[in-house]
């Protein structure tokens, strides 16, 4: 059982709201998230980009601390790069809090976040079928109130936070799952 729950991090700061809304810079910080450390050689040859495009979406990463500098792994030219401890509860801002010249890049981080989750669901009755124990999934449907709702998001992410590991501390046998948690009005159907 893990100690506090971990404080949520508005991305309302427009440089690091951006360095999120770049679809490799996204897939990087999954196969680091998912795989550990890399050089951007070998994230260039997994992700089909060149090594000079990988190194710099790896120094725009590092600019706003989403990864680091592996220094006793690097040697010469050869940087490793892992994912920072920094914060998992990463939570879009509300678009009235941003600057207006600001709101595009967010509704880009919305799409594509929408996009990698759609790949997800379409992935998931293959999934289902074939490693039934890691693909799990529910349905559900009931009346809430907006505080229910926020509380029960709320308690949701301590859960995530409760159960989860880091790929740095995760014990024997964890392995990296993809979880989602959607909710929306089924009145506005």
């Amino acid at each position: 059982m893990k100690d506090d729950a971990e404080k949520p991090v508005i991305l309302d700061d427009p440089g690091r709201l951006k360095a999120l809304s770049h679809p490799l810079r996204r897939r990087i910080l999954h196969r680091l998230r998912a795989h550990g450390p890399a050089t951007s050689t070998t994230l260039g040859e997994v992700l089909g980009a060149n090594t000079g495009t990988t190194s710099y979406h790896l120094r725009q990463l590092e600019k706003y601390g989403f990864i680091e500098e592996i220094p006793e792994r690097s040697a010469g030219r050869e940087r490793w790069w892992r994912r920072t401890e920094g914060p998992r509860d990463l939570r879009m801002p509300v678009p009235e809090t941003l600057a207006p010249e600001d709101r595009p890049v967010l509704a880009e981080m919305l799409r594509l976040g929408h996009a990698e989750d759609m790949e997800l669901l379409g992935r998931l009755p293959e999934a289902y079928e074939r490693d039934r124990a890691w693909a799990m999934l529910s349905r559900g449907f009931t009346h809430m109130t907006e505080k229910g709702l926020t509380e029960f998001f709320e308690a949701y992410i301590h859960l995530l936070q409760q159960h989860g590991h880091g790929s740095d501390g995760a014990p024997a046998g964890a392995r990296p799952v993809h979880i989602r948690l959607f909710t929306v009005p089924a009145d506005e159907d």
